[in-house]
């Protein structure tokens, strides 16, 4: 095994349904990699709405409290298990993990790991983990949009629908993207054109600017507006549902509204027409197969890095906060006045 220091483990624990000032900041012991694990020195992690959604008890499938919350990260190889090539320590690194990267160390599989280029920040990168990966396969490996094509983003302006947009437009692909007012200007220096969410009737602005429909619609927002946005496909045309943002306040069940969109998208694929609908989720297969999972995970986020590299793709770094302004910074997320992703650092 190799380290090269012996820094204590600092995380953010969420200890269950608490406003953001009750994440709670825990000491400890540096994990120790067993075979096939490194631990990741982490330089950057974010927050998401998956972390909004988990301190009130509403992520679908989030483990039981107390928890360490964070989905991903990016940091540096601090230690490698039984079985890892020892030349790993030190490189930089980028991980999905669902729960437990808002900590200074992560304890992950080797085989979960996917190396960042060099020259290109944790900061930046944080920003393309999660995000970079479900924007790109919804649009490339579900939707399958080719140039030419017109496209309807929910939340242009979010973590997702930031690089969403960006990833679209280098395609080739005309954007349509929701967003408040406030950030319509940034949206146009993109070449998205942007409709005011709050602005009335959205699915009547959107026929306006697409009267035979869009090519495809990535909507987070779940809820009675998955209706509007299935209508609003042209024949031909795919919806990609991907969470249910509209859902975050409500009580009850957390499993019911991604029960109901999983109906709706059944029910949808089963009438005869031409459009498709699919609810996804980034976990989808890794079940079935780690490997193919892994390998798919790889390929795509290293495309989405080459982006980055092309300036395809800028990062949209709303704000950095260190790790023990955690609820500071979960508070900024969820204010809804930010573009791009709010970053911890350790």
């Amino acid at each position: 095994m190799n380290t090269e220091d012996t820094q204590e483990l600092v995380e953010i624990v969420l200890p269950g349904k608490v406003e953001p000032e009750g994440l709670q900041i825990r000491h400890g012991a540096i994990p120790v990699p067993g075979r096939g694990q490194v631990v990741i020195r982490m330089e950057a992690t974010g927050v998401s709405f998956a972390e909004q959604q988990m301190r009130r008890g509403r992520y679908y499938d989030q483990p039981p409290f107390p928890f360490v919350p964070g989905y991903d990260l990016v940091g540096r190889v601090h230690s490698t298990g039984a079985g890892v090539e020892p030349g790993l320590t030190g490189v930089r690194v980028a991980a999905l993990v669902k729960t437990g990267g808002w900590a200074t160390h992560v304890l992950v599989d080797a085989a979960d790991v996917v190396a960042v280029p060099d020259g290109v920040g944790a900061a930046e990168a944080e920003t393309l983990v999660v995000n970079g990966i479900t924007a790109w396969q919804m649009l490339h490996r579900k939707a399958r949009i080719r140039a030419g094509r017109t496209i309807l983003v929910h939340g242009a302006n979010g973590g997702v629908g930031t690089v969403l947009v960006q990833l679209a437009r280098a395609a080739g692909v005309k954007v349509i993207g929701t967003a408040s007012a406030r950030h319509h200007d940034a949206l146009r220096e993109q070449g998205v054109v942007p409709v005011d969410y709050r602005g009335g009737d959205v699915a009547a602005r959107v026929r306006e600017l697409a009267p035979g429909g869009v090519d495809a619609v990535f909507d987070h927002v779940g809820g009675k507006g998955i209706v509007d946005s299935w209508r609003l496909l042209a024949p031909g045309g795919t919806l990609v549902s991907y969470g249910s943002a509209s859902t975050r306040d409500d009580e009850g069940s957390k499993q019911w509204p991604v029960l109901k969109l999983l109906a709706r998208v059944w029910l949808w694929n089963a009438l005869p027409n031409r459009r498709r609908a699919y609810f996804f989720n980034v976990w989808a297969g890794r079940a079935l197969s780690k490997t193919r999972f892994r390998t798919r995970l790889r390929i795509d986020l290293t495309q989405v890095f080459t982006a980055l590299q092309r300036g395809d793709v800028t990062p949209r770094i709303a704000a950095q906060l260190p790790l023990d302004r955690a609820a500071d910074a979960l508070r900024l997320a969820e204010s809804g006045t930010v573009a791009g992703k709010v970053v911890l650092n350790p």
